[in-house]
């Protein structure tokens, strides 16, 4: 499939694209079969780049009751620790674009996969609380530049594709949130019952992230910094800098950023305490860790079908309301009978985790040029994980303070109101390049 994909992108670009000069021209002749073979590359490095972007969060996940008894944990402190990766996506997401800029996007990915291997392959080993937060956040940098330069990589190699594209790259990011889920608890006890092991192990996949960047950055047109400073391929020019768009006078940057605030205050509470509230209904450490497994293996057939669909509609709203409608049943169903139903609210929740994938696409779908992607990619990522810092924290303090999961549960479902209402301000067919331009100077 991904031999597929790049053949058509490499035939769809050769055509396409724009020839705007001799050094243009001389690029077009001789070079489809080093393009091909570049263009798979990076569907390669994408798909194992987006690979690694949760295991640091759904193993956590999956162990964590595990972890807070071997560092000494109080609830508060792992609310704390189910906090830090929005806050590391909202501090590092929004020096991404400025460090793509100066090195190239490809090289910054590379970096971050860096980190993450580092970090992965440290923080289980620390010792405390302490050490284990400092690893954990140096995991979480990489996957903070890596975040929000993915839909940039897209969008700049793929003008003609970005709902496939990103479906594909959801598709895999949901498929290793699934797997950590998954199979952390069985390969821990494989290896001994050390949930040290268990979580190291997820350094070696971010290490095979690095290999494919490493290649690329080897060929300075596929890699550098002119590539991806430069609007994307096959899309308009409008004449808009980096400098030039004030992203803060968009209506619909703002609702984008809230609207991925809000999703992202449900996907990383869900991550972090959705296993432990089937433990505490009686599900075994195993069936729960499947239970979050399930819910995150819904966005990979999912996560590939909504990005392609909300790119044919003028309108992604009706999206954005039948997700959030899945979210509150899944909800009121963990309320009312956790284990009963476990199965279902598993799959629904699942369900409602897909404003994710919907969520980039948009990003994608709300900017004209490469440099407005980028810049709405920094400011929607960045401004709507500092939104979503709060989230897993509160959760944490009110189950320790109430003794039980009914107020952070019905905390949750009352966020899915707003999100349905921003997601469908953010889901209007507009750019916002023409609504940074037509702004009153005083807005923003």
């Amino acid at each position: 499939m991904l031999g597929v994909m790049a053949s058509d992108e490499t035939r769809t670009t050769s055509t396409t694209r724009p020839v705007r000069g001799t050094s243009e021209s001389r690029s077009e002749t001789g070079t489809t079969p080093t393009r091909a073979w570049l263009t798979r590359l990076v569907v390669v490095g994408i798909v194992l780049s987006a690979l690694n972007l949760r295991p640091a969060i759904t193993s956590l996940g999956a162990l964590l009751e595990e972890v807070r008894g071997g560092l000494g944990m109080s609830g508060t402190t792992a609310g704390v620790l189910t906090s830090v990766p929005p806050f590391c996506f909202a501090l590092f997401g929004v020096m991404a674009p400025r460090l793509a800029r100066r090195f190239g996007a490809g090289a910054v990915v590379c970096a971050g996969m860096v980190a993450i291997a580092a970090g992965l392959a440290i923080r289980p080993w620390t010792g405390s609380a302490a050490g284990f937060l400092v690893a954990s956040a140096l995991a979480l940098m990489g996957i903070a530049v890596s975040n929000v330069l993915m839909p940039v990589i897209v969008k700049r190699w793929f003008p003609d594709r970005v709902g496939s594209m990103t479906g594909l790259y959801s598709m895999a990011l949901a498929l290793g949130t699934a797997a950590a889920a998954a199979i952390t608890v069985p390969m821990t006890e494989a290896l001994g019952g050390s949930w040290q092991r268990g979580l190291t192990v997820w350094a070696v996949l971010a290490a095979a992230a690095v290999l494919p960047w490493m290649f690329l950055l080897r060929d300075r047109g596929a890699g550098g910094s002119d590539r991806e400073a430069a609007p994307a391929r096959g899309t308009p020019s409008t004449g808009e800098g980096t400098g030039a768009l004030r992203i803060t006078r968009s209506r619909t940057a703002w609702a984008l950023a809230v609207f991925f605030g809000l999703q992202a205050t449900a996907a990383y509470v869900t991550m972090g305490w959705m296993a432990q509230i089937f433990r505490d209904a009686g599900v075994p450490a195993g069936t729960a860790g499947l239970l979050l497994a399930v819910t995150m293996a819904m966005g990979v057939p999912l996560a590939f079908v909504i990005p392609r669909v909300a790119t044919r509609l003028p309108h992604q709203g009706p999206i954005v309301i039948a997700l959030g409608c899945c979210g509150l049943l899944g909800y009121a169903g963990l309320y009312i009978a956790p284990a009963g139903g476990m199965w279902a609210w598993a799959v629904l929740l699942g369900i409602a985790n897909c404003a994710f994938p919907l969520a980039l696409t948009m990003v994608g779908m709300r900017a004209r040029t490469g440099a407005g992607v980028s810049q709405l990619s920094a400011f929607a990522q960045s401004a709507g994980y500092l939104i979503s810092i709060p989230g897993p924290l509160v959760v944490g303090v009110l189950y320790q303070h109430s003794g039980g999961w009914g107020l952070p549960l019905a905390l949750m479902a009352g966020l899915m109101l707003p999100q349905m209402v921003v997601g469908v301000l953010a889901g209007r067919d507009r750019t916002v390049e023409d609504e940074a331009a037509s702004a009153p100077r005083g807005h923003g």
